[in-house]
Formats: structure tokens, sequence, C-alpha cells
């Protein structure tokens, strides 16, 4: 009896041990991801390469290192500087896990690490456009992701492939018709359970709630235009991660498309003002949004000198970021400073400013407004009686 109870001693001294080992792991990989979402790369590179030195046989610690360039792609979807070393992270931790599935094919961590890289690879590649390798990366990462699911039925992070699939299997080609011949090759995909299977992983989800909330986000924002569901999850973002540049310009956006223009200026200029301090992540681009929706009210609200000065700072940051591809950014700041100049009575500015918006890619019907308005002033609704009485 007395061998039996320490015997017994001995296992629970262990479990506990093995239990604060975990506990410590999960510790730093929450840590970690939370300093990721609120763009202190510094610190999370720190977190991640700690548990690499820690925990060498965790596959953990390289991809999750891997998704802090994923997260620096996110900050400017347009720059591609570090697509090359993101998919190298992700191709290492697929090696790095093959290696372990090597020697045992049911390691639950190799399994869910490598469905993880080949599924962040597929979405890179489906941000370029690049769908037919992206669509190879989700064929080959489902089966482990069943797999997963098999052997760990409980691990709701597992969930997020099977919704980003599912949503995705049926969304792209919907949006890109040219997709749908390959989608023969592949298995079926159902938007509505890619959606439930999504929210159940921002639910109740350890380490992939915050990405499938954002994910969530991007859906209803991009492909869905609900702007109200959108809405909702990025405020449950914003409220963890106050700072984070791309959480707050979708809000900004939102109330765009809302129409809620005196909203939209309020959030974009603390945005602005997150950029002036600069805070990181808030780089050219999002000030020059910033500053493009600043402007864009005081111009609806006839405050024509501030709309200047506001839509100034956006031209001459699009005329600098636009070089590969105009944005409507460009041409809409141009045509309101046209706008502007036109209704505080400095015609030939706003001449000029016409004919620039003419040279530049036509954004909804800017060369028809501008047209018009080279033939006739622009005056604002606020101030046409004043000037007809002058």
């Amino acid at each position: 009896m007395r061998v039996f109870l320490i015997s017994l001693f001995l296992l629970l001294n262990v479990a506990k041990e093995g239990i604060a080992k975990d506990n410590f792991r999960d510790s730093l990989i929450t840590a970690g991801i939370r300093q990721i979402y609120n763009i202190k790369f510094a610190q999370a590179d720190s977190t991640f390469k700690l548990i690499m030195r820690k925990y060498p046989e965790d596959p953990a610690g390289v991809f999750f290192d891997a998704m802090i360039d994923w997260w620096r792609i996110m900050l400017d979807l347009t720059d591609e500087e570090y697509d090359d070393k993101f998919i190298k992270g992700l191709n290492k931790t697929i090696d790095f896990c093959n290696e372990i599935l090597d020697k045992n094919p049911d390691n639950v961590d190799a399994l869910f690490f490598k469905g993880g890289a080949l599924g962040f690879r597929g979405r890179l590649y489906s941000i370029r456009k690049k769908f037919f390798q992206a669509a190879l990366d989700a064929k080959e990462a489902l089966p482990l992701v069943n797999k997963v699911y098999e052997l760990d039925p409980d691990n709701k992070d597992v969930i997020l492939g099977f919704g980003i699939y599912n949503y995705y299997a049926v969304a792209i080609p919907e949006k890109y018709p040219f997709i749908k011949p390959f989608m023969v090759f592949f298995p079926g995909g159902n938007k509505k359970k890619g959606l439930e299977q999504l929210k159940e992983v921002a639910n109740h989800g350890r380490y992939a709630k915050f990405e499938s909330t954002y994910f969530l986000l991007q859906v209803y924002y991009g492909f869905e235009k609900q702007f109200d569901s959108a809405l909702a999850y990025d405020k449950r973002l914003i409220s963890q991660f106050p700072d984070n540049p791309v959480f707050n310009a979708y809000h900004g956006r939102i109330f765009a498309h809302k129409g809620q223009w005196k909203k939209t200026a309020e959030i974009f200029r603390g945005i602005y003002n997150k950029c002036i301090a600069g805070l990181p992540g808030y780089n050219e681009r999002i000030k020059r949004e910033a500053s493009y929706y600043i402007g864009n009210w005081y111009k609806i609200d006839g405050q024509m000198d501030s709309a200047v000065v506001y839509l100034r700072i956006a031209e001459l940051l699009s005329e600098k970021l636009d070089q590969k591809k105009q944005t409507g950014f460009l041409a809409n700041s141009l045509l309101y400073l046209g706008m502007a100049y036109d209704d505080l009575g400095y015609r030939q500015l706003a001449i000029e400013k016409y004919k620039e918006t003419l040279k530049v890619k036509d954004f909804h019907n800017s060369h028809k407004i501008a047209k018009e308005y080279l033939k006739q002033p622009y005056v604002h609704w606020k101030h046409r009686n004043k000037k007809k009485k002058n």
C-alpha cells in the first residue's frame, strides 16, 4: 500500500510538472500573439525565439515567428517586401513538422501547425491572386485539418481551417468566375457553414480566436457587404488592440460605406494623430487614407480652407504611393481640391486640378464631374445664397 501511495504521489508530481510546462508554453504563445496584434513585432520575435529555445521540438515557435511577417504584410497589402520571408518561414514550419511526422504520423501539434502553414501560404497566394497555388495549398491542408480534428475533437482552433476553406471555396469562384473550372478538382465548400465555423473559433478558440475574428471582419466587409456585422467584429478587435492600424482603418471605412461622413472623419482624425505621433504600423498609406477622409468631410461640410489642407496632403502622398498603380484616392483628392478651390474663389487653381483629374484613371465618374466643373464653377450649397448676393 505504501509503495502504491509513493508511486501515485510521484505520478501526480510528474503530471503537475507537465501541466505547468504546458501552461507556461501557452502563456508565452498567448503573449506573443497579443504582441503581434498590438504591432509590437520586436517583442513578439523575442517571445517566439524563447519558445524555440525552451521547446526545441515544438513547431509552435517556428510557426508563430512566421506570423510576425504575416502581420507586416497586413499593414500594407500593396507592399510585397515581406512575401518571400513569410513564405520561407512557412516552408521552414512545414519542413519542421514533416520531420516530426516522419517519426510520429499522429503528432497533433505537427499536423496542426503544418496545416496552418499551408493555409496561410494559401491565403497569401489568394491575396496575390495566385488562385491555383492557393487552391493546391488548401487541398493539401484540408486532410491534415481533418486528421487533427479526429485526433483532438475538442480543438476549436482547427475549425478555423474548415471555416476558411468552406467560405473561400465558394466565395472566390463567385467573385472570380475564371477560377470555377479548377474547383471541380477540389472538395465543395459551403459559405454558410464556413461562417458558422469561423464564428465558433472567434468565440471559443484558444490561439486562433483573434485571427478568426479578423477574417470575419474582412468577409463581412469585403465579400458580404454587411457593414453592421463587420462593425461588430471590428469593435471586438479594437477593444483588445486599440492601436492596431488595420482594425482602426476598417472602423473608419465601415462608416464611410454607411455614408456617415462626420463619424468617418472623427475616426480617421484619431488615426491621423497616431500617424503624426509615429505609432508602430501607422505608415504613409494609413496617413494618406486618413487625410483624404478628413478632407472629404471638410468639403462636405463647406469648410473649404480646412478641406484644402488635408486633401493636399492626400494628393501629395498619393503621387508618391501610386506610382505603380493609381487609386481612387489620387483621382478624388484632385477632384475635391478643384471643388474646394472653386468654392473659395480660386478659379484658376480649380481648373488646374480638374485638368489633372482628367489625366489620371477615372474613378466613380471623376472624369465626368471634372468636365462639368471645367464648364461651370463648383459652389457649395451652404455658400450659394451668399455668393448670389455678392
